[in-house]
């Protein structure tokens, strides 16, 4: 598991477990979904959207190949690559400025 420390004020901020030292972080990965202290999630929009990205370019020789028509690659892209992308998102809280994001993500895949 991932996690970034956190700068406080309190010098001692680590939990010990059976003499195993865990320091406070600010963020961690659990189930795929990164948590942090501030509840925000653009961090885990980035994320995302970095995934869906791999996942379109471990692909790309599919969705750039002439032999196969544009309804298969639609399919393939509402089938593999945008659960990918919005894995979690039923807990997202989306500003404007996250529904752009994807918007620009998804409309840069489907050109």
């Amino acid at each position: 598991m991932r996690h970034s420390r956190v700068q406080t004020n309190v010098k001692n901020k680590e939990i010990e477990i059976e003499g195993i030292k865990i320091e406070e972080g600010n963020s961690a990965k659990y189930l795929g979904t990164i948590m942090n202290a501030e509840n925000l999630i653009e961090e885990e929009i980035k994320e995302r959207i970095g995934a869906g990205n791999r996942s379109f370019f471990a692909h790309k020789k599919i969705f750039q190949s002439k032999l196969i028509t544009r309804k298969p690659k639609e399919r393939l892209y509402h089938t593999v690559i945008r659960p990918v992308v919005v894995y979690g998102s039923e807990c997202w809280v989306l500003t404007e400025n996250i529904k752009e994001k994807l918007l620009v993500f998804e409309r840069r895949l489907l050109r």
